[in-house]
Order: structure tokens, then C-alpha cells, then sequence
């Protein structure tokens, strides 16, 4: 068997990854351009040049349903592959200038001239008329909006702490008048176009920062270092176990194997073995479990570098975002105020009872086991037991703090449901 295998197998890989993600802009923008000749096609054939439309042309609801449905088809397909492109583009090296780099950039940007071209009819809803009259008023009114935006957790706080009325009166009274200004109809457009653009930025962030590290720490571990420790944990037959636990199980399952053999060779429940075939069959049963504890030790060195790599695109995607932490930050705050108090005692209490509770110490142990194994580290008693003996009061201790530090001040009612509920 030729040993450079695993380094060729590598090397096709990297290439052909490589040429993938070189490619991945050109491919976008390609697969984009072909929906646009669609709808392009659609128009010209079916509503005489015009943008697809009822107005446009005379059809049934059945049949104008039918074009609006391949629209939608392809206008998803062309924003779909123009994220694609972006994204390609950020892993893109553009800094030579040879002939055939000139060449393709100019046919890049023909062909995203045209789908802009084709697109532009049904993104820019803004320019009709019927759109005018509420958006028209957004365009004075940034600083106001970004006034608005930064000072709403203030205004809160203010309400509680100034004032004649009580909190909630006060902001009552302030959100009726606010009902009644000029501008309510525009403020109400743009604090909704806020909400929804932090929200779409909240998850997409959520998504990058769970998607990249996962797609990262598989593609490392099957393409590059599994592959690698394997052939270098085959070149040396000593290399089998990385610890002794690995070892003894091993041991285990070949003396239950042995076992297993002569006591059905004394039961007569199988064809009978003389001693030397039962040494040969133990012989065959020990490679294989050399085999797959040395495939499993492998796995474990892999899994350790492809966690590392994992880690470090996590920490590049955080501080490259780092904006987007402070949106999320403040969606989850949305989301956790506008819960109700019967709704806030039951998570606090959920959460609490599973990391801290009376049987969290057994999922700890799960944990930490799997933990162990995942990294092919021995599975040390001593050492979980002192972390589940610690870590847990530490975390009980963070709770209790939060609790009457914050929970009282900010939701006394919550607190009161908590109280009862845990009693």
C-alpha cells in the first residue's frame, strides 16, 4: 500500500476546495444572471417588455398567480446567489491585475449590471407614489430616530426614578402624547423598520457565530487532520492507545472476547475450537481492536486541533461583529422584558434547577465524561468530582446575586412569582 495516499487524498481535497471557494463569486454570479434572464424573458414574451404585474398585462387570477409564483422563485434564487457572491468575494484574492483578471471582472460586472437592471422594478418599492407620502417625512428625521434609538432603555429608567406620577403612569401619559404628534405616523414606520433590521441582524449573527465554528471544525477534522494523524498513527504499531483507560478498555473487551469463545466452545453452542484456532480467533479480534482504538485515537487528536480552529474562527467572527453583539444584546433584552412574570419565575427556576438543582450533578458527569472522550482525555473521578463540587455552588451563587441584585429592581413582581413558585 503506497503510504503518500493520505497526503495525495489531502492535497486533491485542498486543490479542489480551493478552486471551489476561487470560483464561488463566478458561480453566484452566474447562477443570478440565468434567474434574471428568466424574469427578463417573462416580461418580454408575456407582459409586452413590462414588469411583471397585473397591470401589466390581462390574465386570470389563476395564471397571473402562476407568473407571480416563478418571480418570486427567481428573485429568491438571485438574492440567495447574490449573498453568495458577497460572501465569496470577502475570501477572494483581487490584487493582481493579469489580462484574464480584467477580463473576468468586466464580464462580473456586466452581468451584475443587468440583474440590477432586471431586479430594479421589484426592489425599489420606495420610489411609488403610495410609498412617498409615509417615507418622505424618515428623510428629516434621522437624528431623531437615532435619538429615539439610543435613549429608549434610558427613558425607562427616567420614568421610574423622576416625576410626580409613578413610573407607570408617567409612561402612559407619554405614549398617548405621542399617539397624537404629526409625526406619530413616521416615528411609528421607522422604530418598526429599527426593530426589524436589529432583528434580522440578532439572528444572523446568532446563525454565523453557531454555522461558521461547526462547518469549520468538521471540514478541519475530515479533510485535514483526521487524515493526518491516521497515517501517522499508522506508520508506528506502538501508537495505539493514547491513555491508559483506552488500554484497559481494550484489554476488557478482548478477555470478554476469549471468554466468550471457550464458553461456548465448553457449551458446545458453536462449532468446537481447539486451542490454537481460539488463539487464532483472539489474535484477529486483538488487530481489529488495535485497529479501531488506533482509529479512535486519531479521532481524538483530530478533534482537539479542530476544536482549536473551531475556537479561533469563533473569536475571529466576535471581533470582527463586535457591533452586531451589542444588537443582540439588546433583542435578547427585548425578548426577556416582554416575557411575562409567571413566564420569567418559570425560566429562572428552569434553568437554576437544571445546572445547579438537585440532579444537575449527574449531567455534569455526563458531561465531563463525554467531554473527555470527545478529547481523548482519561475520564479522571477525582477531578469531576471536584468540579461538580465547586463549579455548581459557584453558578448557584452568580444566580441568587442576579436575582435580588437585578430581578428585584427591574421586575419586583417577577421576583414575588419566583418566591412562590419556589416555595
Amino acid at each position: 500500500m503506497n503510504t503518500k495516499d493520505p497526503y495525495q487524498r489531502i492535497t486533491t481535497y485542498w486543490i479542489g476546495l480551493k478552486s471551489w471557494i476561487i470560483n464561488t463569486p463566478h458561480r453566484a454570479v452566474l447562477a443570478a444572471y440565468r434567474a434574471a434572464w428568466e424574469i427578463r424573458n417573462i416580461e418580454i414574451q408575456q407582459f409586452n417588455g413590462q414588469k411583471i404585474s397585473p397591470q401589466s398585462a390581462n390574465y386570470s387570477g389563476n395564471l397571473m398567480e402562476f407568473w407571480q409564483g416563478d418571480l418570486n422563485r427567481n428573485l429568491t434564487t438571485i438574492k440567495i446567489r447574490l449573498a453568495e457572491f458577497n460572501l465569496g468575494m470577502t475570501f477572494t484574492d483581487r490584487s493582481t491585475d493579469t489580462n484574464n483578471q480584467y477580463v473576468y471582472d468586466n464580464d462580473l460586472l456586466e452581468k451584475l449590471k443587468f440583474i440590477d437592471e432586471v431586479i430594479a422594478n421589484y426592489t425599489q418599492k420606495r420610489n411609488d407614489s403610495k410609498y412617498m407620502e409615509i417615507t418622505q417625512p424618515l428623510k428629516t428625521s434621522d437624528k431623531e430616530v437615532q435619538f429615539n434609538n439610543k435613549s429608549t432603555d434610558v427613558d425607562s429608567n427616567d420614568n421610574q426614578k423622576k416625576g410626580v406620577f409613578p413610573g407607570s403612569i408617567a409612561r402612559t401619559l407619554s405614549k398617548i402624547a405621542k399617539d397624537f404628534t404629526p409625526t406619530a405616523e413616521s416615528d411609528f414606520i421607522n422604530n418598526y423598520r429599527i426593530s426589524r433590521n436589529k432583528t434580522r441582524i440578532g439572528i444572523r449573527f446568532l446563525l454565523l457565530i453557531i454555522i461558521i465554528p461547526l462547518i469549520v471544525q468538521n471540514f478541519s477534522k475530515n479533510l485535514l487532520f483526521t487524515p493526518l494523524f491516521t497515517q501517522w498513527m499508522s506508520q508506528d504499531n506502538q501508537r495505539v492507545f493514547l491513555n491508559r483507560e483506552m488500554e484497559e478498555k481494550a484489554l476488557n473487551e478482548l478477555k470478554t472476547f476469549e471468554r466468550k469463545l471457550q464458553f461456548q466452545n465448553l457449551l458446545h453452542t458453536a462449532p468446537p475450537l481447539s486451542v490454537e484456532e481460539i488463539e487464532l480467533e483472539v489474535k484477529d479480534k486483538a488487530l481489529d481492536l488495535a485497529e479501531e482504538f488506533r482509529r479512535d485515537s486519531s479521532l481524538a487528536i483530530g478533534n482537539i486541533f479542530a476544536d482549536v480552529i473551531s475556537l479561533i474562527s469563533f473569536a475571529i467572527i466576535i471581533g470582527w461583529r463586535k457591533k452586531d453583539i451589542e444588537v443582540v444584546r439588546s433583542l435578547l433584552d427585548k425578548i426577556a422584558y416582554g416575557l411575562s412574570d409567571s413566564a420569567k419565575a418559570f425560566l429562572i427556576i428552569l434553568i437554576t434547577d437544571i445546572f445547579v438543582g438537585f440532579h444537575s450533578p449527574h449531567g455534569w458527569e455526563i458531561i465531563l465524561e463525554s467531554l473527555a472522550e470527545h478529547l481523548g482525555l482519561p475520564a479522571n473521578r477525582n477531578v469531576i468530582f471536584l468540579f461538580i463540587a465547586t463549579f455548581p455552588v459557584i453558578l448557584n451563587t452568580i444566580f441568587k446575586y442576579w436575582i435580588f441584585r437585578y430581578l428585584s429592581r427591574l421586575s419586583p413582581s417577577a421576583l414575588a412569582t419566583l418566591k412562590e413558585m419556589d416555595e
